[in-house]
């Protein structure tokens, strides 16, 4: 039996069936749900899916290492991002 959410888009059907409720252990993917998951606080998840390409962009393909050292001009770069989610507390 399906989740009566998952129907909403394309894209909430895939992450529902592909990745919802599946465990992982992959340290890469953990920190992708972490960074999405921070960024959807007060959002609703469909537009954290819908925006999801964006996001794995500006945060460099959820590379912990690269955002581990990320400066001020990154921050700049990804709050001038179109379509990007645009709260500093969140992407600071």
């Amino acid at each position: 039996m399906a989740c009566n959410w998952k129907d909403s888009s394309k894209q909430m059907q895939e992450y529902h069936d592909q990745e919802w409720g599946i465990p992982t252990h992959d340290d890469q993917k953990l920190f992708e749900y972490l960074v999405l998951e921070s960024l959807q606080a007060g959002l609703s998840w469909e537009l954290i899916i819908r925006k999801r390409e964006v996001i794995r962009k500006c945060f460099c393909d959820f590379d912990v290492e690269k955002v581990a050292s990320f400066d001020t001009d990154d921050i700049e770069r990804i709050m001038h991002t179109d379509d990007m989610i645009k709260s500093l507390r969140k992407v600071n």
